[in-house]
């Protein structure tokens, strides 16, 4: 029940970072920023490792594995991957952040978008839903695993350290949570804005089993997966070290882009560096 595309993970990545550029340009509003930066452990996530089919998905999530996107935001990366993996149609993508339609600024549950098992958006909240979910699964002898992913502005929030306390205090090991750790928010460096300091040490000292990785290095990103499967104790944090913008040269590495739509000119300039794979909406 893994996840089946007849695309490589590079055509994947390369098309959806299209997707991200086209969408937020029409849009004139969204978050490429993060939205580029999570694309490639994103797209093996699903490519490679989440036991989940559009043909089965189902928002209570029974009998398959969980996805959570805490920081809704990056919304077009997750709607692009759902269109390319066929969850939905990709000439969906035209309607993104229209009135009306089922894919607005963040993921919401109103108009039943398959693949989205809950509203997001409002930081802070995504670890403890999944936290819920994975131990739901777990009471129900339901064998999938649950993954969320977080970012590290985000891990700013309180919600998100009082989840991290109670998926280790009652072992919850079927959740694998991951943070792109662009180092990067909306008003600056993270370690300038609110000081979210050494990722490693805080979730370790929760109690937590953490792993570091190369977020854009997709055999590592494929290791890392595969040992946050491996039987413990401990819920798995794996943070991604990415970099914002990655992709489109003038976005890389700059918290300007994490909520600033390109120019038409711009569009032009990003869309010549990626390649068109699978062919635009």
């Amino acid at each position: 029940m893994n996840q089946k595309s007849p695309y490589s993970v590079p055509e994947l990545t390369s098309q959806i970072r299209r997707d991200i550029i086209r969408m937020v340009t029409a849009a004139k509003s969204g978050h490429p920023g993060g939205s580029l930066s999570s694309t490639d452990f994103l797209t093996v996530l699903y490519a490679e490792f989440l036991k989940q089919t559009p043909s089965q998905w189902k928002r209570d999530g029974r009998g398959m594995d969980m996805f959570f996107l805490s920081i809704g935001h990056i919304s077009p990366l997750f709607y692009s991957l759902l269109a390319r993996m066929g969850y939905f149609p990709v000439k969906e993508m035209a309607s993104f952040r229209k009135l009306g339609t089922r894919l607005q600024g963040h993921p919401s549950v109103e108009y039943g978008l398959p693949g989205v098992h809950v509203a997001s958006g409002s930081l802070g909240q995504g670890l403890s839903v999944a936290s819920g979910a994975a131990l739901s699964k777990r009471l129900e002898g339901d064998p999938h695993r649950v993954y969320v992913l977080l970012g590290d502005g985000e891990s700013e929030e309180g919600q998100v350290w009082e989840a991290a306390m109670f998926a280790a205090h009652h072992k919850i090991s079927n959740l694998t949570a991951i943070t792109d750790w662009n180092k990067q928010q909306i008003d600056g460096p993270v370690d300038q804005i609110g000081g979210v300091g050494d990722l490693v040490a805080k979730w370790t000292a929760f109690g937590w089993r953490v792993m570091e990785c190369d977020g854009h290095d997709l055999d590592k990103i494929r290791n890392a997966f595969r040992a946050s499967a491996e039987p413990g104790e401990k819920p798995v944090m794996i943070l991604m070290h990415t970099h914002m913008g990655q992709g489109v040269d003038f976005m890389t590495g700059s918290h300007t882009w994490h909520g600033k739509a390109p120019s038409a000119e711009q569009e032009a300039l990003a869309l010549a560096q990626l390649q068109e794979t699978l062919g635009d909406y």
